[in-house]
């Protein structure tokens, strides 16, 4: 089993930055085939959805939702290891609960890895508010 803990959110004025983190932890053997790890976020009364993913089960991949592409970053310090968003240029539409994902033994790249049946290994969440 894996465990995901979420850090970093807060609240913020829009035109800030903000970092949040994910720590994956648990049995060595469920780790190593973590292949991606994505960030969703789900803001009230809307679905969830998946806006960053990196994968590295054929080199080092990266895909963004349009709506964070060009402002938020997201980044590892190797594979299988901690993972960061990096958040630039917050509007309030950016406001939501914001939820980090990892897979167990599914790689890929593109699309399909911001959609959630491709994660099995789920974080609590950590908020983050901007205000206008």
């Amino acid at each position: 089993q894996v465990q995901l803990v979420e850090s970093g959110g807060g609240s913020v004025q829009a035109g800030e930055s903000l970092r949040l983190s994910c720590a994956p932890s648990g049995d060595t053997y469920s780790i190593y085939y973590i292949y991606c790890m994505g960030w969703f976020r789900q803001a009230p009364g809307k679905e969830r959805e998946g806006i960053a993913s990196v994968c590295t089960s054929n080199g080092r991949s990266t895909y963004y939702s349009d709506s964070v592409k060009g402002r938020f970053t997201i980044s590892q310090e190797n594979a299988k290891s901690t993972m960061y968003l990096q958040m630039n240029s917050l509007k309030p539409e950016d406001t939501a609960m914001y939820y980090c994902a990892a897979s167990a033994g599914v790689g890929g790249s593109g699309p399909r890895t911001l959609s959630q049946s491709m994660y099995t290994y789920w974080g609590q969440g950590t908020q983050v508010t901007v205000s206008s």
